[in-house]
């Protein structure tokens, strides 16, 4: 069943890899399938200098500034965005050329990546205040990442309670999917659906 591919990533497990540009690191969550040619993938990149970013044909990102004075985003046709405090986020197609310049000193910024022919995905910044209900049917994935607080499966999952900077993915697989999550804080919630076709 797709509730036993769900599963809560802790913060301590999370992969320091460099940039594929190797100009910086990132601290990737999870990618999935766990190959280089993955449909999706969530990572936080540690920026401590300006630098340009690393180009991903094909993909769609969305960077959410998750700690730091604020990161500009400075595309080569000109275009710039300032991701500032608290949590600014911006989407942009991988293709992209961009480069990073630090406001004041180091940022950490999640980074959610879907390839667009595959999926579609959404990501919302939401306060976790009681109960949130979580529904999916075959096909989607819901991937939470808690920015403050603390959070718990309250549905008989037997999942584990999320602490801040902690992740989970919770897949309905080929059946639907049901989750309760509850607690107080903030969380980043992403949906992935498979495109049609």
């Amino acid at each position: 069943m797709g509730e036993a591919r769900s599963r809560v990533i802790p913060a301590n497990e999370y992969q320091r890899v460099r940039w594929k540009n190797g100009l910086g690191w990132t601290r990737e969550i999870v990618r999935v399938p766990d190959v280089d040619d993955w449909d999706w993938r969530l990572s936080i990149a540690e920026i401590e200098r300006d630098a340009d970013f690393s180009a991903f044909p094909g993909i769609e990102r969305e960077l959410v500034l998750l700690s730091g004075n604020g990161l500009r985003i400075v595309f080569d046709d000109g275009e710039s965005h300032a991701l500032l405090p608290p949590h600014d986020q911006l989407r942009f197609a991988g293709e992209r050329k961009a480069r990073g310049e630090l406001v004041d000193g180091t940022t950490h910024d999640f980074n959610l990546m879907w390839r667009r022919e595959r999926l579609d995905a959404r990501l919302w910044r939401r306060p976790l205040v009681g109960p949130m209900l979580l529904f999916a049917e075959p096909g989607t994935t819901w991937a939470v990442h808690l920015l403050s607080g603390r959070a718990e499966f309250a549905d008989g999952s037997e999942l584990a309670s999320l602490e801040a900077g902690d992740s989970a993915v919770l897949e309905a697989g080929d059946g639907r999917l049901r989750h309760v999550v509850e607690g107080s804080g903030e969380l980043l919630l992403a949906k992935l659906e498979a495109r049609a076709g």
